[in-house]
């Protein structure tokens, strides 16, 4: 049987009375909690760990979280002692801390190096690395176009203008098991099995909604041509429908940019309103009884499932593991909860990072 065992530095520690592993390709960075309690308190005395020690988490053979010890809390009572060890992937201080950057300009830059820059204060790129910095890696040949200007506003953190970034090139970007940051779209690798009523789950329900979804998405440039005396552009609008919303339900998006490249963005905002709307109006939450797929593969964030749940109205078809929470307990045992979604649900929002004055431009070029 899998079991946890927490790794820090040359310690195995195991033994575990309850855990908790959560890994998301929304979700950043990965997480997890762990429990022993024992009415011996010699035993789980025996465990002490540092807040902020390197640590790896491990299922079996399998390492699924690579980051540090966030607290160590240990607590006594009449009838039991107990020790309770929380942390996260190395990629929390992407999420914690302000970025650094000389100048606070990134130009001619791709998401990746983007990426790579900010992620330079925390890890650097060569083979003799330490584990604890982190990596930028992506499994991508297209990692988007070149982005004139990247401006970054004093505070931020890094995985703020990361993601700001991946949107405009398409990529998601969430933390991998080993701690490193991972550039890349949503998924086509399938699991060996799915999740099947009857079989293997335990619990399920699903969400179907129409509060979040719109029967028209109207996107507006204010065109900068409008300054010159003819005026005969105006706003430009581009129009997406999603003929699934029987009533009329309006949503207006203004756009970063005045330029051509900026109205094509526009174009594809619109439509990837009313996808992203409507596969997030569709959620499964399943509870399965392991943490691995038929092929004793642990089930990973990112993976098409084919879902059997005919009792919840769910047509057969392959869903996308958007997070998935491996834990164990007394009151539930071994289970793995999962989130699916359709893959439509993750196709990223285009933006314009840098706005342009296409018209001004044009009329000074005249």
């Amino acid at each position: 049987m899998d079991d946890l065992t927490l790794v820090v530095g040359q310690r195995e520690l195991v033994g575990w009375t309850g855990m908790r592993v959560t890994r998301g390709i929304e979700r950043m960075p990965s997480d997890f909690e762990i429990l022993l309690t024992d009415v011996l308190p010699d035993e789980v005395m025996a465990f002490v760990v540092s807040p902020g020690a390197q640590c790896a988490v491990k299922l079996g053979a399998d390492v699924v979280l690579t980051g540090y010890v966030d607290r160590f809390s240990p607590m006594i009572d009449k009838s039991q002692h107990s020790i309770r060890i929380s942390g996260r992937g190395k990629c929390c201080d992407l999420v914690d801390c302000s970025a650094e950057w000389p100048g606070g300009q990134i130009s001619g830059a791709t998401a990746l190096d983007i990426a790579r820059q900010l992620v330079m204060p925390y890890g650097v790129f060569s083979d003799d690395t330490p584990d604890n910095l982190i990596f930028v890696t992506t499994d991508q040949a297209d990692v988007g176009p070149i982005i004139p200007q990247q401006n970054l506003i004093i505070g931020e953190t890094p995985y703020t203008i990361i993601e700001r970034a991946c949107r405009m090139a398409a990529l998601l970007a969430y933390e991998d098991a080993d701690g490193d940051l991972l550039l890349t779209r949503a998924g086509t690798g399938e699991a060996a099995s799915g999740v099947e009523q009857g079989r293997n789950v335990q619990r399920a329900y699903a969400d179907f909604a129409m509060d979040g979804r719109y029967s028209e998405v109207r996107g507006f440039i204010q065109s900068f041509d409008t300054f010159r005396d003819a005026g005969d552009i105006g706003n430009l609008q581009a129009i997406a429908e999603d003929p699934n919303v029987k009533r009329h339900r309006r949503m207006t998006i203004i756009a970063e940019a005045g330029d051509s490249a900026g109205f094509q963005v526009l174009k594809d905002r619109a439509v990837w309103e009313i996808a992203r709307r409507a596969g997030r109006s569709s959620a499964l939450h399943v509870t399965v009884d392991s943490w691995r797929d038929s092929a004793g593969t642990l089930w990973t964030p990112n993976t098409l499932v084919p879902v059997s749940l005919p009792a919840l109205k769910v047509p057969p078809a392959k869903w996308l593991i958007s997070q998935v929470t491996y834990s164990r307990n007394q009151e539930s045992g071994t289970t793995a909860e999962l989130v699916l979604m359709p893959r439509e649900a993750f196709l990223p929002q285009p933006v314009v990072l840098m706005p342009t004055m296409g018209g001004v431009e044009q009329q000074a070029q005249k």
